[in-house]
Parts: C-alpha cells; sequence; structure tokens
C-alpha cells in the first residue's frame, strides 16, 4: 500500500488489514522516523499477508471483504491503538479455505460498494446496506459466490460520477463508467462487468483518479 502523508500528527492513524482476518491501528505518529531499511508495521503470521492499509482519524468505519462473499463492517473505534510491534486483533472471522480481500474505509452514506467476481460478474449495492457489526464476526452477504461467479477478487467504495478500470489476467484492461453497472441488493448474484475469454479471470477493480485541471 502507499499512503501520501502530509504531517505525522497524533490525531490520524495507519489502519491494517490482513488476508486472515486480523487488523490493526497504529498512531501515525509512530512512522515518523524511518530507517533506509524500513520499520515493522506489523507482525504477520506465516502465510498471512496484508491486504489493505489506509489513513483513519479515529472516527470512520471499516469494512472487509471475504473472497467467499461475505463482509463485515464495525467502528474502528472498536480497534485500540497499538504498536507498530503488535500483531493486532480479529477483524473478521472467516469460513476454512477462505482470505480477506479488500478493506474499505467508508467515508460517507452516500456511497455504493462495487463488488466483482473472478469470472467477470459484479453489482453496486448501497453502503447503507452494510449495517455496523461487531468486528470479528462472519458478516453479511456481500455478493452471492456461485460457480457462475466464483471468488470475489475486489471490492471498492464508488459515487455514480466515478470511473473504474477493470484487469484481467491476460493483461486486458477495460474502463468503465461506474453508473452503468446496475445497482443491486446484497444478496444478488450481479451481473456482466467484463466477458473474459476461456481461461481468463478479472483480478483487479480500481478506481481512475482524473488529473486536477489546475495541477
Amino acid at each position: 500500500a502507499l499512503l501520501p502523508v502530509k504531517e505525522f500528527d497524533e490525531h490520524h492513524f495507519v489502519f491494517m488489514a490482513t488476508a486472515e482476518g486480523t487488523v490493526k491501528k497504529t498512531p501515525l505518529s509512530e512512522f515518523s522516523r524511518p530507517r533506509t531499511a524500513g520499520i515493522i508495521a506489523v507482525n504477520l503470521d506465516d502465510g498471512d499477508y496484508l491486504v489493505g492499509a489506509d489513513i483513519t482519524d479515529g472516527k470512520h468505519d471499516v469494512m472487509l471483504f471475504s473472497d467467499g462473499g461475505k463482509a463485515v463492517r464495525f467502528e474502528e473505534s472498536d480497534v485500540r491503538p497499538m504498536g507498530r510491534n503488535a500483531h493486532g486483533v480479529r477483524g473478521m472471522k472467516l469460513a476454512k479455505g477462505q482470505k480477506v480481500i479488500s478493506m474499505l474505509v467508508a467515508g460517507s452514506e452516500t456511497q455504493s460498494v462495487l463488488t466483482a467476481t473472478e469470472n467477470g460478474y459484479g453489482k453496486r449495492t448501497p453502503i447503507t446496506e452494510y449495517t455496523r457489526h461487531a468486528r470479528g464476526t462472519q458478516g453479511m452477504i456481500a455478493i452471492q459466490t456461485s460457480e457462475r461467479n466464483g471468488k470475489v477478487v475486489a471490492a471498492a467504495l464508488v459515487v455514480e460520477t466515478d470511473e473504474i478500470m477493470l484487469i484481467t489476467t491476460g493483461g486486458v484492461l477495460i474502463r468503465t463508467r461506474v453508473k452503468e453497472i446496475r445497482e443491486m441488493s446484497r444478496s444478488t448474484q450481479g451481473v456482466t462487468l467484463i466477458n473474459l475469454d476461456e481461461g481468463e479471470k478479472l483480478v483487479s477493480v480500481e478506481s481512475v483518479l482524473e488529473a486536477d485541471e489546475d495541477e
């Protein structure tokens, strides 16, 4: 993850999530003295890896999404601040064989959650359909996984005016407007986002950030 920082103040945190469902919140000020060889941000178990990191102010909701189509939303304040060397706490309870694939920090109740699966299907769902639960639970259905859909590979917070880039294992990139993707409830399978060639999978969805005209 790449996090632009203007000031390492005492009022912001680096919030992190791992594939095994662990989350951690560390004061931003603890990253103010880097070393040339780097500094530890989180201690990981063998086989675990970081899936997301963001800068927060202690007042947001955090959302975790699993490749099995589940999501959990909880208040950031449910996670106490801890040092860089700490391991973290349980953010999401996962079914056997499943992994967390995305961490989102909710910014506004007007946003939608865009979910996408490896076989090229996806949808938009109002963020208000994702109710808050305690951290460490299995959460709720975000999108139905099935033989048709395959595993969930991406989740993103979007608004209607956004554009996204769909990226496949074959190196194909397709840019599309968010408003062209249907808004549907959580417990649905979604619609076709991209037509894939045989043996190809969707691997990522990224928001397209337009350069500011003045800059």
